[in-house]
């Protein structure tokens, strides 16, 4: 076990490893995207943490990124590259993966990311 030093951080990246994501590749997508970060020489300023699911099973393997809160769809090992250089690195989300966006009031769904449900309508049946 270790306690990091987040003074540098700049970037927290969830990583889901629920179900539906470990299906669909998330432990090699956690794997790739730790070790583009470590190549890249980031450690210090991004930081990963494995989730269990975060309810978006559909868009399976999913990555969420603070502080912008940047929800990722679909992401495969070969996205990780990308991702370092241009989201952690130049700042530049990667829109073709995007499903979400932090509005300050509440998230922001993309043009073609599926609505989902809310989850007291889930309650409710």
């Amino acid at each position: 076990m270790a306690t990091w030093d987040l003074s540098q951080t700049r970037h927290h990246v969830l990583l889901c490893n629920g179900g539906s994501c470990m299906r669909n590749g998330g432990e090699e997508v956690t794997v790739a995207l730790r070790e583009a970060i470590t190549e890249a020489g980031l450690d210090d300023y991004v930081h990963t943490s494995r989730t269990r699911c975060n309810g978006r099973c559909e868009d399976a393997c999913v990555v969420v990124v603070y502080p912008e809160g940047i929800w990722y769809q679909n992401v495969t090992p070969e996205d990780a590259k990308q991702m370092v250089d241009q989201h952690f690195r130049l700042g530049q989300p990667i829109e073709a993966l995007m499903t979400h966006r932090f509005a300050g009031d509440g998230f922001a769904r993309t043009s073609d990311a599926k609505p989902g449900m809310l989850k007291s309508a889930k309650a409710k049946k």
